[in-house]
């Protein structure tokens, strides 16, 4: 089984959802009423599902990709088709001889080449193009598609402009009718009996009136190679749609994940409100901590100013501790000293004392003896004196005599 070629965010391939898929396959549907019986090319055929879409009602179709890659995938996808070939080649150099084929069919390619390798791509188209070809080509609107988006397509090197690309074709395509293609979501009624003409409504609850044709997302040209050749008929409006509404189950399903989502929101919102008010009220008691706080560290900063106040009053007082310390002791060795001058001093009073009373006792000893003297000599003036001394005399020294 062949491998599907991976998805590159430009290039279509089958089983890829979403509006790509409507868009893609609307073209190739389109397409298929000009080519009935036809020799088709199919340039920029990618991964070969339009080829093959083409060649059910066409003679032969040719599917032409710069990409070896998406060749070799189309030629074994689609080898059941046998007026289907694939072939390697640029936009901008076919490798199909000259008037070759009725219809070329090219779809989102021009705007993938630089500016100047777009008119040569248009060129080799002619090339290629039996004298009363027709060219099925589109491309996207810049308008709608990049700016009015704010959207740049980084596969895309350059998008032309109506009036540039209807130039471009101008060229070689005298004879160009256009078409809008663009997703367009509303409601359709038709009858089962089959009828005629198209009726195009817009509007709301309030007004009705013929719906304007909105603004090309893409342009479908549908370019003659003669002035001459006649433009079958066409449809005005041509719808399409998947048998299964598959692009309208996916947009139900994203509407009803987006209810989901909307619920999940809503729950979210009232958890995120539930989640506010407790945060207000964690937020509250947030200040009120701050503000006890505060005021904390008020009393906190008071007291340790008061602490400060009060080491430094005791380190005051303890230094005037420390000098009356000092004082005292100074005091105290000065009273020791005092102490020991009084004693000293009242030792040398009572020397002094004992010398006084020691010579008041000689001094009476002296002045009785003084006094003795005198008497004696007194004595020893009178007459008395005179007779008695030598008797006095024998008397002291017979005492002398007998004490030996």
């Amino acid at each position: 089984m062949q491998k599907p070629l991976e998805f590159t965010g430009e290039r279509f391939v089958p089983g890829l959802p979403g509006e790509i898929a409507h868009e893609h396959w609307h073209r190739y549907a389109f397409t298929r009423r000009f080519i009935a019986g036809k020799r088709v090319l199919d340039v920029a055929s990618g991964e070969g599902y339009g080829s093959a879409l083409l060649a059910a009602v066409a003679g032969s179709v040719v599917g032409v990709d710069v990409d070896p890659e998406a060749i070799e995938h189309a030629r074994i996808m689609y080898a059941g088709h046998s007026n289907l070939r694939f072939d390697a080649g640029s936009a901008a150099a076919l490798p199909l001889p000259d008037a070759s084929v009725d219809v070329v069919v090219s779809f989102e390619t021009i705007e993938h080449l630089p500016r100047e390798l777009q008119a040569p791509m248009l060129a080799e188209i002619a090339r290629v193009l039996a004298p009363d070809g027709m060219l099925v080509l589109s491309a996207p609107n810049p308008v709608e598609y990049s700016d009015a988006r704010d959207y740049r397509n980084p596969f895309h090197v350059h998008e032309p402009a109506r009036g540039e690309l209807d130039a471009l074709l101008a060229v070689a395509f005298p004879t160009r009718h256009w078409f809008r293609q663009r997703r367009y979501f509303g409601s359709a009624i038709w009858t089962e009996a089959g009828g005629p003409g198209v009726e195009t409504l817009a509007g709301d609850d309030a007004h009705i009136a013929a719906a304007v044709p909105p603004e090309a997302m893409y342009f479908v040209v549908v370019a003659m190679k003669s002035a001459t050749h006649l433009f079958p008929a066409v449809p005005g409006l041509s719808l399409f749609s998947d048998p299964a509404e598959l692009e309208l189950a996916r947009i139900d399903a994203r509407a009803a994940d987006v209810q989901r989502l909307d619920r999940l929101l809503h729950e979210r919102d009232a958890a995120l409100d539930r989640q506010t008010a407790h945060v207000q009220h964690l937020e509250t008691l947030v200040a009120e901590r701050e503000r006890i706080i505060i005021e904390r560290d008020a009393q906190l900063d008071a007291a340790d100013a008061a602490q400060q106040t009060l080491i430094a009053e005791r380190e005051q007082a303890a230094h005037q501790r420390d000098i009356l310390a000092l004082e005292r002791d100074a005091l105290a060795a000065e009273r020791v000293t005092a102490l020991r001058a009084r004693d000293t001093a009242a030792e040398a009073l009572g020397s002094a004392r004992q010398v006084a009373e020691a010579l008041d006792e000689e001094r009476d000893r002296l002045e009785r003896a003084l006094a003795a003297q005198e008497r004696l000599i007194a004595y020893r003036q009178s007459v008395r004196g005179w007779l008695t001394l030598p008797w006095m005399r024998a008397r002291l020294w017979w005492q002398r005599q007998r004490g030996t």
